[in-house]
């Protein structure tokens, strides 16, 4: 940054970042069937800074400078072209107008542009999620001048732009606190010039801001003589929204699209939610709750440590943007807003970590969301299809987050399986069990690194053959899934590739004969094989798994699968060291004529190249791949 001069009113011109250029651009070229949603961001953007004024003078009352009337104010100019939107909350220093208005959102900028189609609709409907809704000013106006001062600093900055990849900075005198935009229009866009038209856009899309939002009456004023006449602005100043807290009304007054339009603005969504609850709870504890499901993920919601969720009110203030505390990890994508009348009006995190009063709001409101997941999956399965497939592998996070309601999200989890035999999670666990053949007794699965490889598994072959539904869990989630969730309705969950497989009354007594019958001659060619393979096996043994290939590999009952020790590996972390057990098929044809093989070392390369299929055949990785080109080569010449 170039050095400030001493001079009042010094200009500073800085370059925007790269990837501001490239959506401004986008801003003004490709984006934004609807015109009024720029208004609506600004508007937006106002009320939040009124309410974290709210919060700061919690703390500071001065900041409130003897202005404690929070407003949003919108105007409009006819000769000059101009709309302005302006408020008297927290305001912005120097720095953060560079923080905030020259850079996109701070993080995610990447994936934003990586998320762009080309598709008009898709692409607007992404401006939310990466907090660049002021970027929209651009939409209407050619030139957009922002005047701020933040509340308990004497200097004030003027930024300005015409979006074409550069803005300046200007020290000004302003004397109240808080930020007023102005918006240069272009050509063609004097629709928004109009009393009437501006009002409109207001009460369609900011009705629920809970602070007003004025503007200044207009009037008929008769022309000389008696004749014509036209409309001219007043001084006096009307509330143009409702400006009462939308989740404080009762729910017969609040229709859809309000209910809508409130999800908008707390979540700076452009989507309409898939589904929301409304409740009021009173008794030893009183809020109120209104908490939204959105339509579609956002771009981060994999990342854990970025919240954005519930918004924390107490007896209508404003108290906190991001209440960890009130929702947890695996509910990260609820959106809303949760107003209580017992908490006190100073409180902090610290407070929240520790109140008895925040666990039981966070209790209610996590039985609310899952009650209105499960009405969801009850009454409305393709909603709750769609909700599933934008989070469930956030949902699936739950059971070991959540052990009080870990039956609950149970009931709500969805799967592929071979029932239908298409990575379509769609099975749910009742389901499964409904489906259990009535010898069955535990809920079989595997887990793999994607679908196809879980699909594919030769230790599916004994299941297929017998009729027996197995879940194919090829989400990396799944392996913390089952860590805690090791039984549904009484039946245990399963691995098919792990521990010596026991399918108990689902094997009558001649098949189990046969078995034996397998082992007893096959007990030389076990001990040839483990003794050819050494160290890199715990055990050899015949399979009751496999009915067309030749041999697979099994992880002990209690360690860790093959496919988490990868999982963690490729996290860069530590995992156990464990040798999996080589289950092989004496019916097979390969395993056959290892059988007969004389020589020594030809049977050490066939044993080695049985071991190293069974490992790629479960997706695993091979420690030494030229020797297993050298063996696979010699046995095709």
């Amino acid at each position: 940054m170039a050095k400030q001069t001493k001079e009042k009113l010094a200009t500073e011109k800085l370059e925007f970042r790269a990837e501001v250029k490239q959506l401004l651009q986008l801003m003004i070229h490709s984006l934004y069937s609807n015109k009024e949603i720029a208004l609506r961001e600004l508007i937006s953007n106002a009320s939040d800074a009124t309410d974290k004024l709210r919060f700061e003078a919690l703390a500071n009352s001065a900041l409130y400078e003897n202005d404690n009337e929070l407003k949003i104010s919108i105007g409009f100019d006819k000769k000059v072209r101009t709309i302005t939107v302006s408020d008297n909350g927290i305001g912005m220093s120097r720095d953060e107008v560079i923080a905030n208005i020259g850079t996109i959102a701070k993080s995610g900028t990447k994936e934003f542009f990586n998320s762009l189609t080309g598709d008009q609709a898709k692409d607007a409907n992404l401006i939310g999620q990466f907090g660049v809704g002021f970027y929209s000013s651009f939409i209407i106006a050619d030139k957009v001048t922002l005047i701020t001062r933040r509340a308990g600093e004497k200097e004030a900055v003027k930024w300005q732009s015409s979006g074409e990849g550069d803005y300046t900075l200007e020290t000004v005198d302003k004397p109240s606190r808080g930020t007023e935009v102005i918006l240069h229009l272009r050509e063609g866009e004097d629709e928004f010039l109009n009393d009437w038209q501006l009002k409109s856009i207001i009460r369609k899309y900011s009705d629920h801001i809970i602070l007003p939002i004025v503007m200044r009456k207009t009037e008929w004023k008769e022309g000389k003589d008696g004749k014509g006449g036209e409309m001219v602005t007043t001084d006096e100043l009307e509330t143009v929204n409702k400006a009462s807290a939308l989740w404080a009304r009762a729910k017969n007054d609040i229709s859809g699209e309000e209910y809508s339009e409130f999800y908008k603005h707390v979540s700076h969504d452009f989507q309409a939610p898939l589904a929301y609850t409304h409740s009021r709870v009173e008794g030893k504890q009183e809020y109120i709750s209104l908490l939204y499901i959105p339509s579609k993920a956002p771009f981060d919601l994999y990342d854990r440590e970025r919240r954005h969720g519930i918004k924390l009110y107490v007896k209508r203030v404003f108290i906190m943007e991001d209440a960890e505390k009130l929702m947890p990890q695996y509910l990260r994508f609820v959106r809303g807003v949760i107003d209580s009348a017992d908490l006190p009006l100073n409180v902090s995190r610290e407070i929240l970590q520790d109140s008895r009063d925040v666990e039981a709001i966070k209790s209610g409101s996590v039985k609310k969301i899952l009650g209105l997941l499960e009405d969801l999956a009850k009454d409305k399965p393709e909603e709750y299809a769609k909700f599933w497939g934008e989070f469930g592998r956030v949902l699936k996070e739950g059971p070991g987050e959540d052990f009080a309601n870990k039956e609950k999200i149970a009931n709500l989890l969805r799967f592929a399986s071979t029932h239908a035999n298409t990575d379509a999670q769609t099975v749910s666990l009742s389901g499964y069990v409904g489906r259990m053949k009535p010898e069955q007794e535990v809920i079989y699965y595997i887990t793999a690194d994607t679908f196809a490889a879980a699909q594919h598994s030769p230790h599916l072959e004994i299941f297929r053959k017998k009729g027996i539904e197995v879940l194919l869990m090829s989400d990396k989630v799944d392996e913390w899934l089952l860590g805690s969730l090791v039984e549904f309705e009484g039946k245990k969950l399963q691995s098919v590739a792990k521990g010596d497989l026991d399918l108990g009354k689902l094997e009558d007594d001649a098949e189990k004969a046969a078995k034996a019958k397998i082992e007893k001659d096959a007990k030389t060619l076990i001990e040839r094989i483990k003794a050819s393979l050494g160290e890199e096996v715990k055990e050899v043994r015949v399979t009751h798994r496999l009915t067309d290939s030749p041999a697979c590999l099994v992880a002990g009952e209690h360690d860790l699968s093959g496919n988490l020790t990868r999982i963690l590996k490729a996290a860069g972390q530590n995992a156990p060291e464990t040798k999996p057990t080589l289950e092989i098929n004496p019916m097979h044809k390969l395993v056959r004529r290892l059988e007969t093989e004389s020589e020594e070392t030809k049977f050490a390369d066939l044993a080695h190249l049985l071991f190293d299929q069974a490992l790629l055949a479960e997706g695993g990785q091979l420690n030494d791949p030229a020797s297993f080109v050298r063996r696979m080569n010699s046995l095709i010449v």
